[in-house]
């Protein structure tokens, strides 16, 4: 009997079919909250218009959890490029807005030290690339999803680097920013681990832990949203009495 090809890295899905994985689908939706939060907030607050670059974050906040709902229902190649692509384009697009006010907007050196983060971030993730393993699967499930020892997560080791240089710049600097970007470093990395347990955990849950991977991401965003906004505020957007 001809099988259907399905991507199959977590322990809820058992087999193809849109809603094979109800969970880890549904709970994406704490992405769009952590956006309409975000956005809430940015309109709320007083002195600072709220700029493009803010607006398109908190867009691609919403889109990666609309991309995370599709790979988890889908579960297809076409599927995981809608998780992917917004999750880094956020990442991108956020450090570089952090760098851009935090060097009072000024190009070049937003350039230049956005150049040595992406070094290092590649060299990181050369280092951790072959962790990295989604292929669609013809076969009956057997949880045989041949992600190695940490189910893929290393890929987004590059990102916690980040998040981790970026707390402890805060802190070093007192920066009315630190407690929360410090809440949203530790969010993650707590994040990190309940997706590289989802298998692991599979028996014992019957639905692993991947979609506690996405509630705490979604809070860690949510996180990093609001530091923006409240404490790297655009200059161009402040408000003339």
């Amino acid at each position: 009997m001809e099988t259907i090809a399905f991507i199959d890295l977590y322990c809820e899905r058992t087999a193809p079919g849109f809603w094979n994985e109800p969970i880890n689908a549904l709970s994406n939706i704490a992405f769009v909250l952590a956006a309409l939060y975000a956005w809430r907030s940015s309109i709320k607050r007083a002195g600072v218009r709220t700029d493009v670059l803010e607006i398109l974050l908190i867009v691609l906040a919403a889109c990666i959890g609309v991309g995370s709902f599709l790979f988890h229902t889908f579960a297809n190649t076409h599927a995981e490029l809608a998780d992917v692509i917004p999750i880094w384009s956020f990442v991108t697009l956020y450090v570089g807005v952090v760098i851009y006010r935090s060097t009072g907007e000024d190009v070049f050196k937003t350039l230049r030290i956005s150049g040595i983060a992406l070094g290092i971030t590649l060299t990181v993730f050369w280092f951790t690339s072959g962790d990295v393993v989604t292929d669609a699967h013809n076969h009956d499930h057997s949880h045989d999803h041949g992600d190695g020892v940490f189910n893929g997560s290393l890929q987004y080791l590059p990102a916690l680097v980040a998040l981790i240089a970026f707390s402890i710049i805060t802190v070093l600097r007192r920066h009315p920013a630190r407690h929360l970007v410090g809440a949203a470093t530790l969010t993650f990395a707590v994040s990190l681990a309940m997706r590289t347990a989802d298998l692991w955990a599979c028996d014992m849950t019957g639905i692993g832990t991947h979609f506690l991977w996405h509630i705490l991401n979604a809070v860690m965003v949510g996180l990093l949203l609001i530091a923006l906004i409240s404490h790297y505020p655009t200059k161009r957007g402040q408000l003339h009495h």
